[in-house]
């Protein structure tokens, strides 16, 4: 799909230095810019590329001005990096705006599919299911029986989405995520071999929610494993059952939550942290990567290491933990000392 400078400047509502009339079709870096693509500036230390770019088209801030001749026609606007963010998302739109029903899929008759949607090819959609308007659900998806998903959310391909999730509006969920699996729930009997606790709750995951790849978040024992509104996951992580995580919380990737441990609001939790369960974690609380968290933490805490401890302690004790050797090296010299003057 090919956009002209103009139609851009319309949409960033920026001014064309140049040809109005050049037309783009992919985005590129400055500094790898080819003929045809759109690029931006907004760091002065790319200002050179400018000038050696053979990207048709850049966006600049208003306030730049140039020491040379710039062949790229330029569109400039009050802030470059906003502006191609926003172009972003726009480009995201327009590629991802699919619709219709692929060949072959699967929709179970007691279904209720809203309109302008996309229902991708070897999609299966089960009893009962719920899904709202312009709802985008990708190739090789499975959506199981019960379940809802409601407006403006994209599945893409290869989610499964096991019976009796609630998925809110305006969600993500990325390729290969698994929602609603059974929970790690099993109990030993009298000889020691261990039996499934069945899991017969579900998933409730709330608007404006980001699911990364690969993720997966286990249905409730009883009751709800909660996501709540704002969420962001990142790739590969693991939710167990029973956990909420609370309101605009982010996740980084491969981080794993232990059984009914509730997470608090805009928490930001590092990669690869585990977290043991039955425990509360308050909110606003910063938990930084490779951490473990093995107790409660209150509101606004800070925390690293493992088990973990708070940042400021962490850094002061660290100075001693690299230099522990030679503290116990400094230490059995003055034991040998003070022997050998206790023999005297």
């Amino acid at each position: 799909m090919k956009f002209k400078a103009q139609q851009i400047a319309d949409i960033l509502e920026g001014d064309v230095v140049g040809n109005p009339e050049e037309e783009v079709s992919k985005l590129s870096k400055i500094e790898e810019g080819e003929k045809g693509s759109l690029t931006f500036l907004s760091n002065p230390k790319y200002n050179s590329y400018l000038y050696t770019t053979n990207a048709s088209v850049a966006i600049v801030n208003k306030s730049f001005v140039p020491e040379k001749e710039v062949k790229t026609t330029l569109i400039k606007v009050a802030d470059a990096y906003k502006a191609f963010s926003k172009l972003l998302e726009f480009y995201n739109e327009v590629k991802n705006n699919k619709t219709g029903r692929e060949q072959p899929h699967y929709i179970a008759e007691s279904s209720k599919i809203g309109e302008n949607g996309y229902i991708g090819a070897f999609t299966y959609i089960g009893e009962n299911v719920e899904i709202g308007d312009n709802v985008k659900i990708y190739p090789n998806s499975y959506i199981g029986d019960n379940s809802k998903i409601d407006d403006n959310t994209v599945i893409f391909a290869g989610v499964k989405i096991y019976s009796d999730t609630q998925i809110g509006k305006n969600c993500k969920i990325h390729s290969g995520a698994v929602i609603g699996a059974d929970g790690f729930g099993f109990a030993p009997d009298e000889n020691g071999e261990y039996k499934a606790i069945p899991q017969i709750g579900n998933v409730i995951i709330e608007d404006n929610v980001d699911i990364g790849a690969a993720s997966t978040i286990d249905r409730a024992t009883l009751g709800s494993t909660i996501i709540r509104k704002g969420v962001k996951l990142d790739n590969q992580i693991q939710i167990a059952h029973n956990v909420e995580v609370g309101r605009n919380t982010v996740i980084a990737s491969q981080t794993g939550i232990s059984g009914s441990t509730k997470i608090g609001e805009n928490c930001m939790i590092g990669g690869q942290v585990g977290v043991a369960g039955h425990i509360k974690i308050g909110n606003n609380v910063k938990i930084l990567g490779q951490t473990g968290i093995t107790k409660s933490l209150k509101d606004d805490e800070m925390v690293y290491g493992t088990p973990a401890f708070k940042v400021q302690d962490f850094n002061r004790s660290y100075v001693h933990f690299k230099n522990l050797p030679k503290i116990i090296s400094k230490i059995n010299q003055l034991e040998k000392e003070l022997k050998a003057q206790i023999k005297e």
